[in-house]
Order: C-alpha cells, then structure tokens, then sequence
C-alpha cells in the first residue's frame, strides 16, 4: 500500500478518534418515561347492586374492565394510551356477578391503619405522607401491649420518637382519637371523603 494511502487511513483514524472524545455520547438513549400518575388515581368500585364496597386504583380497575369482570359507569377526562389505541379512564365501576361483603373488620395492616387514621398522626394531629408516617403501639409492647386495631395508631416519627417506650399519659400527650377496629361503616365514610373530590361519586356515595 502507498505511503498516500496510509497518511489517508491515518487521517480517518484521527478524525474517527476525535469523534471518540471521553465523555462525548454519540447517540443519546430515548428518554425513559415514567408512568403517569393517572394509573394511581381513585376508583370507585360498586357491587352489582350498585352499592359502594371498595376504592381501587386505575390500574387495577382497568384490569377488571378487561377482563369482563366489571364495567364502567362513569368516565375520567383522562385517556390512557396503548400502542394501538387511547382508552378512557374510569372513575366509577360496577361488578358484574354480585360479591358478598363479609360484615367483618379489614386485615390488620400498616396501610389500613393509615387508611383508618386517614394518613393523620394521632397525637399531633398532622397530615403526612405515607412515607412519613410509622405505626405505634399506644400501650407499649414492652408493658404488654398487642399489635391489635385498638392499640395501633399512625404517628409521625417525631412523635414516635417523642413517646418511646411510655404511654400518652406518662408523656402529657392525647390521641386524636381513640382507635377502632376498621369497619365497611370507617370503609364508607373513607369514601365519602375521597368523593368530595370527585362528582361522579356522590350520587353513590351520599343517599
């Protein structure tokens, strides 16, 4: 090969090295984006007797929905796309075959004492993000306290860490309220709360 033609790769070389410089990206990765919001918005679920049992997510109404199990009754404004069609968002569904509703407390369980105390510490009487919230025993384990509906409450960490290992009275503090037992009477009034946010509710909600 003739010195001319390896000058001429060499300059290739250069010029493709030059392109290579560190931290300089050729081809940028599409961006990833995240999933909308929408997917976790509120639904209200009823019984085939049109009787509000349950809230769920979008995601998981729209599963029912798919599978014929349920079938929409009041719209979103909002849409979801797949890749071959734009599917409207429901705000209300009803269950096609009827369910019975056992008249019996929910499971006893981290998110369902937020659900019952409404994301509200209970003796400082603020509203926090889930996240920011841990469960206390307002008789301590320690001096025989169970994990039970009526001495499991959501506190923020600041109180939990306030209260330790002594009871409210031993701290000068008050529950906002006393704890309960979630019941489908706590589940409805749950319901009424979250449709105040949205219209298409009431008229299952507030009869």
């Amino acid at each position: 090969m003739s010195s001319g033609g390896s000058q001429g790769l060499a300059g290739r070389d250069k010029a493709t090295a030059a392109a290579y410089k560190p931290g300089k990206r050729l081809h940028t990765a599409p961006p990833v984006h995240p999933k909308p919001a929408i997917m976790q918005e509120p639904v209200l679920v009823l019984n085939a007797t049109f009787e509000p049992i349950n809230v769920t997510a979008v995601r998981r109404a729209m599963v029912l929905l798919l599978k014929g199990v349920a079938q929409a009754e009041e719209m979103n404004h909002a849409e979801v796309h797949s890749t071959s069609r734009a599917i409207r968002v429901p705000s209300v569904i009803r269950l096609l075959a009827y369910r019975h509703i056992p008249q019996q407390t929910r499971a006893l369980s981290r998110k369902n004492i937020l659900l019952r105390d409404r994301n509200t510490c209970q003796f400082c009487g603020c509203v926090f993000p889930a996240a920011e919230l841990t469960l206390d025993h307002v008789m301590p384990r320690s001096r025989g306290g169970h994990s039970s509906w009526e001495n499991l409450v959501a506190c923020c960490y600041q109180c939990n860490n306030r209260k330790g290992d002594r009871t409210p009275e031993e701290v000068g503090i008050k529950l906002v309220r006393r704890p309960r037992p979630f019941t489908l009477y706590t589940s409805r009034q749950l319901m009424r709360l979250i449709g105040h946010r949205d219209e298409k509710w009431r008229k299952y909600l507030f009869y």
